[in-house]
């Protein structure tokens, strides 16, 4: 069997190119019990399908709840055939950063998961279940986290700011935001909109660890690949 994977970034992609012909994967991370706005937003505008098989996997520090479920009913809703759905624990990149070797290994880890999880949708061995009470609870938890984070206040409160004394103005981080949350003029610094969803691509990417976190403790951040790395990807 020859498998061929074609990846687009989510914010990137555009919705009338989406093939309906053949499987659809969406990957992403976790955050506050489910996952971002952004990810939601492109999961509601899918295209009505007939029976196009879909597939998600997402990376979480510990414990989702409220994107699995939430998530099947969403795309059967729209047509689709959800075939697998799997969650697997990588390192943390906010509050805590683990040491390296724990890090390291959880990745590793997480490789071989990953791995027997594309057997299985191979195989026609995967599942993608939904627990209804709980999933939907977790779900509008999440939803007022959102809500709670894209507030003015919040957005000033854990505003993330640059550290001018390491900033080179390469402009990264402005490639590295899903949702154009930061700008940069010619000759000035980087400087946030105060939108931010707080995927913390910006800070665990920065080349010269310039972005500033409060959540973060002790200002660490975890970074899995380089950030050159990450938009060649």
């Amino acid at each position: 069997m020859v498998l061929i994977l074609i990846f687009y970034p989510i914010e990137d992609s555009k919705l009338q190119d989406v093939d309906l012909d053949h499987t659809l994967g969406v990957a992403f991370s976790v955050a506050i019990l489910s996952t971002y706005n952004f990810v939601w937003d492109f999961v509601r505008s899918l295209p009505e399908a007939r029976g196009t098989k879909i597939f998600m996997v997402d990376t979480l520090g510990g414990f989702s709840g409220g994107v699995v479920g939430s998530m099947r009913e969403k795309v059967k809703k729209k047509g689709y055939n959800p075939i697998g759905a799997k969650e697997i624990i990588m390192p943390l990149n906010v509050f805590y950063i683990q040491d390296e070797d724990t890090c390291q290994g959880k990745v590793a880890k997480g490789l071989v998961e990953a791995r027997k999880y594309a057997l299985n949708l191979i195989d026609g061995e995967a599942a993608w279940s939904r627990i209804p009470v709980l999933s939907d609870a977790m779900y509008y938890t999440s939803l007022c986290g959102l809500r709670l984070i894209e507030t003015e206040l919040n957005q000033k409160w854990f505003y993330m700011g640059f550290d001018k004394e390491k900033c080179n103005k390469c402009g990264i981080c402005v490639q590295l935001c899903p949702i154009a949350n930061i700008e940069m003029q010619d000759g000035d610094y980087p400087k946030h909109l105060l939108h931010c969803e707080y995927c913390l691509r910006c800070t665990s990417l920065c080349p010269h660890r310039a972005i500033l976190c409060k959540f973060n403790y002790k200002g660490k951040t975890y970074q899995a690949v380089k950030a050159k790395e990450f938009l060649e990807r």
